[in-house]
């Protein structure tokens, strides 16, 4: 090869090289901008998903109200899901039967008249291998046999007199449901229903959250909200704080049904107390000055049976309670008093300059999806309101 032509080659390859590195620079700085681009939409969508915090004691009903929103407002649950149900409906029955027969031997021991909390010779031996299975962790799945054993305890006078005296015990909301349900649960080929699911009790542990719009999946332009769910029980509640930054409301589940019961967590502890304490907290709370406030007073069909056989007295904050006629008039003047009592609560905790911040109180039962499915229709257009006043 002459001098020349290397020349020529070399001042080619030095020719070449910028326009090999401007095309790899346009390529790096359209792969960038495509980035930022990205970044850009995904920050302008998050400005318009409006955060919604759900708080409340545990036992309050929250993870009920969770799952309503799931089915109503996104595709439900799918068959895997609702097959993964099944153990813990399973372990909700075995764990009401030993909170009933163990309920049942300590009443016969401290009451008064405790012949009547004595199970028959052959329950006793039932209910002593029926509560050995409920101590457990993992729990068998239901079958006929057990079913059977299941349905001899429940039918027995002795913790049908137990099960009447639920509120100074742990019985879980969902025992009649699946005490009326045993065959079908103990079928082979059983598949929790929606109502199954609804009912399941298993204690929420961490954060769980979900993204929905109370217009449906298939319509577009609704407002876009993401709901977090957080567990109620006191250890849970330290991890509550670093989910206070930011959000556009809380939704705070009062039931409202347990004046006369105690804390899970805590027997001495009345859980309308703990309930009033825990929402006066919230309200303090500095990052929420302007956090809009809507309060679930949950669990009402409870409430309607209970009021009419307890006093609504028996609680402290409500020893002032004066009951007027019998019924469905009692039912509501009741209701009518516990509604006041969190108004006035609400505005001693706060601060003049947070009073008119969004504040709006709700009848709720859990359970009930059109009951539920209207509230957040209310809350929707309540919280489109306040931002269009804004």
């Amino acid at each position: 090869m002459s001098v020349l032509t290397c020349v020529i080659e070399s001042m080619g390859s030095s020719c070449s090289r910028p326009h090999s590195l401007n095309e790899a620079e346009a390529a790096e700085n359209a792969k960038s901008a495509d980035i930022d681009r990205r970044i850009l939409q995904e920050t302008k969508a998050e400005q318009h998903i409006h955060k919604l915090l759900l708080l409340g004691a545990g036992e309050s009903g929250k993870s009920t109200i969770f799952k309503q929103i799931k089915l109503l407002f996104q595709t439900g649950f799918d068959e895997a899901e609702l097959r993964s149900y099944t153990s813990v409906i399973h372990a909700n029955v075995y764990q009401t039967i030993k909170v009933l027969y163990d309920g049942a031997k300590e009443l016969a021991q401290v009451e008064p008249d405790s012949s009547k909390y004595v199970l028959s010779p052959d329950n006793q031996e039932t209910g002593e291998k029926l509560s050995e299975v409920g101590a457990n962790l993992d729990y068998p799945l239901l079958n006929k046999e057990t079913v059977e054993d299941v349905r001899k305890l429940w039918q027995d006078p002795a913790i049908q007199e137990t099960y009447s005296r639920g509120s100074i015990l742990q019985v879980p909301d969902c025992a009649q449901y699946f005490m009326n349900n045993l065959d079908r649960l103990a079928e082979v080929d059983y598949i929790p229903t929606k109502e199954d699911v609804l009912h399941a009790r298993v204690r929420t542990n961490g954060v769980v959250e979900i993204q929905f719009s109370p217009l449906g999946e298939s319509k577009r332009g609704g407002e876009v909200y993401r709901l977090y769910d957080v567990g109620g029980q006191r250890n849970e509640r330290r991890k509550w704080i670093h989910l206070f930054e930011g959000v556009n409301a809380v939704i705070f589940c009062a039931a409202i049904s347990e004046y006369d019961q105690m804390l899970f967590e805590d027997e001495t502890k009345n859980r309308m107390m703990e309930t009033k304490e825990l929402f006066d907290w919230v309200l303090k709370q500095r990052c929420f000055e302007k956090t809009s406030f809507m309060l679930f007073l949950n669990k009402f069909d409870m409430f309607e049976r209970k009021i009419q056989k307890v006093p609504l007295s028996v609680c402290e904050w409500f020893k002032d309670y004066q009951p007027t006629a019998p019924g469905k008039q009692e039912v509501e003047h009741a209701y009518e008093f516990v509604k006041k009592k969190f108004e006035e609560l609400y505005f001693q905790s706060s601060k003049p300059d947070r009073v008119d911040r969004v504040f709006k109180i709700y009848r709720t039962t859990a359970l009930d999806q059109k009951l539920v499915k209207k509230t957040f229709k209310l809350i929707d257009e309540s919280m489109r309101r306040s931002r269009e006043g804004a």
